[in-house]
């Protein structure tokens, strides 16, 4: 099913992990790339095998904390192909450690990403969808954004926002055609997952829950998979959804018995 044929969709984080698992499925559905990362060798070598696969793909390293970065990255991506049907931002970086004892370097460059990126990201996008009467976003949350966590305090905050500013922004555009969708994944394999676990039963121990740490288990039994992520991403992208917008998707497999 070709269900992005001839749509043009960028996505941000696009080297590795959640961003890259809705690249491929982006692709694999039809639609031609426009990746964005900072980190250029994990981009390059990923747009290489989607290219190699026979998809179109425009790769470039943009900082989205820069608005220089983001503004001339948009202008090369028009250039290309003078419309963008589909943004997904997918960029997201993760601090842990108490909020007591965190820097308020580690907390900017928190909001930096998660946040302000998704601000300058999706905005420069939406002036041109706005222009298009058309188009789609969909930002990559955290089921954090509704339920505290332990250690993961600025992590929690910034998707909050960027969450909240999404549905602003899709009230907004709303008379233009545009719909802003949020889909929240909880725990995923990921590279950033990964770097959490200390141990060969991490996974099982996520599972299982843990109440001194005041978490629920995942009902499902399971940790997501990117793809999984990738999916519900498209799904909002997709003309199924054409008649939602500003919505939260949680994907979590139950793991916060969707707490708002």
């Amino acid at each position: 099913m070709q269900r992005f044929e001839s749509k043009i969709a960028l996505v941000t984080g696009a080297a590795q992990g959640i961003g890259l698992a809705i690249a491929r499925q982006l692709a694999h559905e039809g639609a031609t790339l426009v990746l964005w990362d900072i980190h250029a060798p994990g981009l390059s070598q990923q747009a290489m095998r989607l290219a190699e696969a026979g998809h179109v793909v425009h790769p470039t390293v943009v900082d989205v904390g820069s608005q220089a970065s983001v503004h001339q990255a948009l202008d090369e991506a028009l250039t290309h192909f003078s419309r963008i049907d589909i943004l997904v931002n997918a960029a997201g970086i993760l601090h842990t450690g108490s909020l007591l004892d965190m820097s308020p370097q580690a907390w900017e460059d928190t909001f930096k990403v998660n946040t302000l990126g998704v601000f300058q990201v999706s905005t420069a996008v939406a002036k041109q969808m706005r222009s298009q009467q058309s188009g789609c976003i969909v930002t990559v949350g955290s089921n954090a954004a509704a339920t505290p966590r332990l250690q993961m305090g600025a992590y929690a905050a910034s998707k909050a926002a960027s969450a909240q500013f999404t549905k602003c922004l899709g009230l907004e555009l709303a008379p233009h055609g545009v719909r802003c969708n949020v889909v929240s994944p909880g725990s995923t394999d990921t590279p950033m997952q990964r770097a959490l676990w200390d141990s060969a039963d991490s996974a099982d121990r996520v599972i299982a829950g843990d109440l001194s740490q005041h978490r629920l288990g995942i009902p499902l039994q399971r940790i997501a998979d990117a793809d999984d992520i990738a999916q519900a991403v498209c799904f909002l992208a997709s003309d199924s959804a054409r008649h939602i917008t500003m919505h939260d998707l949680r994907v979590d497999g139950g793991a916060t018995l969707d707490a708002r």
